[in-house]
């Protein structure tokens, strides 16, 4: 069983930054393929950004020269770099562990809500 605990959420206005991060309680989160996942109201959830084991990232479109993600291994975590924020960014980010660049797996944390709103 792997537990994600995310953070960073908050309100921020147009333009603005935020950096969320996940904690994974896997022992063997250096092979996980990590992944954020974003829902707002109404719509599906859908990828924002992945990273591989090996360093391999994956970018939604919409978030392309705005979002990075990361890792580090030795402190289980990924992160998620979010600069010119803007308010359809508006969401919940959920962090996943252990899917692929194309698919999520079972494993989700709880969310953390990111509002961009002036």
């Amino acid at each position: 069983q792997v537990q994600l605990v995310e953070s960073g959420g908050g309100l921020v206005q147009p333009g603005g930054s935020l950096r969320l991060s996940c904690v994974a309680s896997a022992n063997i989160f250096s092979i996980y393929t990590m992944g954020w996942y974003r829902q707002a109201p109404g719509k599906q959830r859908e990828l924002v950004a992945g990273i591989t084991s090996s360093g391999i990232i994956k970018l939604a479109d919409s978030v392309k020269g705005r979002f990075t993600i990361s890792r580090d291994n030795a402190k289980n975590t990924v992160y998620l770099q979010m600069n010119g924020l803007k308010p359809e960014d508006t969401a919940v980010y959920y962090c996943n562990a252990g899917g692929s660049l194309f698919m999520p797996s079972a494993y989700w944390g709880q969310g953390t809500q990111v509002t961009v709103s002036a």
